[in-house]
């Protein structure tokens, strides 16, 4: 008789998923004595189109109806607006839908997926659900490094994600350098473009990856309605890939994945060019003003392309870490983004927000850095 190994009492999850750091999204917690003012998340301050939220609206009495399945409204919208085909656009609930899904889909076990060392979490959680190995490459001040990519890829690489803007860092990648990676992965090695804050970037040497896309086989870009879009509580992302790869997506996704409430507000949304340009005008005002008030007062801010800023704290300073200045904000109502679980042990994420919100956090870190 061949020998068995105990009987489990319980169900049991597949290998390696209790060994997955639950993602932790950015806090809205505060002293509850003063106005909260959120910060952590990069959520636009602006909100929303007014259109938007009448789409919304209309779609109150036809609650009991499913969505459309393949939500041909939302991706006749994107495909317009972007000068593209409908046909190689699918819609998600949220892009962190589709970093699963495209994860889950090409990945098996054994099989490894690339990131870089201060990418977005959801990378390594994706990849280790899939069965995958994360492999997390080096970057060169906070910047992703194609070389350093390049020599990590393996005949059991599968697919190598790239924030181009990276979050938390708020740097990008130029489109020479994307194209360069590109053009020197193997063929089956997928190449997975996050452009989340696309809209922001103000950069000439920066694309989002569409020509790309359009030109190979084996590159995707996931976008999102989380940001400049100000719909980030409906859950709509979108991804523009090849057609082989939509068809496989489209044979796993659950079949009513985008609800219809969100298909007739990111429809509008995405039709509402005015609010997107107000938008980009609101962060290009305050994104340089946020940047050179914390550098007055003696921190660094990383050069960001999104909307949001980097900011580090003095190295060997025991008094101004950034625990401290987190801790002196929070009771203030100002909530940050704490980003220790990316490998920026004292540095804080904050989201360009209100005007109100934006002068009470220099306000804050001004007399935070002169504390004793």
């Amino acid at each position: 008789m061949t020998s068995q190994s105990p009987k489990a009492t319980r169900p049991e999850p597949n290998k390696g998923v209790l060994d997955i750091a639950a993602y932790v999204p950015g806090s809205d917690k505060a002293n509850p004595n003063v106005k909260l003012h959120k910060l952590s998340s990069n959520e636009t301050p602006l909100g929303p189109s007014p259109a938007a939220i009448d789409a919304y609206n209309n779609i109150a009495n036809k609650l009991e109806i499913y969505p459309d399945g393949s939500a041909t409204e939302l991706r006749d919208a994107i495909a317009k607006t972007h000068g593209l085909n409908p046909e190689n656009i699918l819609c998600s609930n949220g892009s962190d839908e589709l970093l699963g899904l495209l994860a889950g889909t090409y990945i098996g076990p054994g099989d490894e997926g690339i990131f870089t060392e201060h990418g977005f979490l959801v990378y390594k959680i994706q990849i280790k659900a899939a069965g995958g190995v994360p492999v997390v490459v080096r970057e060169t001040d906070l910047h992703a490094n194609v070389d350093a990519i390049l020599e990590a890829v393996t005949e059991r690489t599968k697919i190598v994600f790239l924030a181009n803007p990276n979050n938390p860092t708020g740097t990008y990648m130029s489109d020479a350098e994307v194209r360069r990676l590109q053009e020197n992965l193997p063929p089956h090695v997928m190449l997975v473009l996050d452009a989340a804050y696309a809209e922001y970037v103000r950069r000439n040497d920066y694309a989002s990856g569409i020509e790309l896309v359009s030109a190979n086989q084996n590159v995707v870009m996931t976008r999102t309605f989380s940001k400049i879009y100000g719909l980030a509580a409906l859950r709509i992302g979108w991804m523009y890939a090849p057609a082989h790869i939509v068809d496989a997506i489209n044979r796993v996704r659950g079949p009513f994945n985008v609800n219809t409430a969100a298909i007739a507000a990111g429809a509008a949304a995405m039709k509402d060019r005015a609010h997107i340009d107000k938008a980009i005008a609101y962060n290009e005002e305050w994104l340089p003003k946020l940047t050179e008030a914390f550098t007055n007062i003696g921190l660094k801010v990383t050069p960001s392309v999104g909307n949001f800023v980097l900011i580090h704290f003095p190295d060997g300073d025991a008094v101004h870490t950034s625990q401290g200045a987190n801790d002196y904000l929070i009771e203030r109502g100002f909530v940050l983004r704490a980003v220790a679980a990316y490998g920026l042990p004292n540095a804080l994420r904050m989201t360009i927000g209100s005007e109100e919100a934006n002068l009470g956090v220099i306000n804050a870190l001004t007399e935070f850095m002169k504390t004793a």
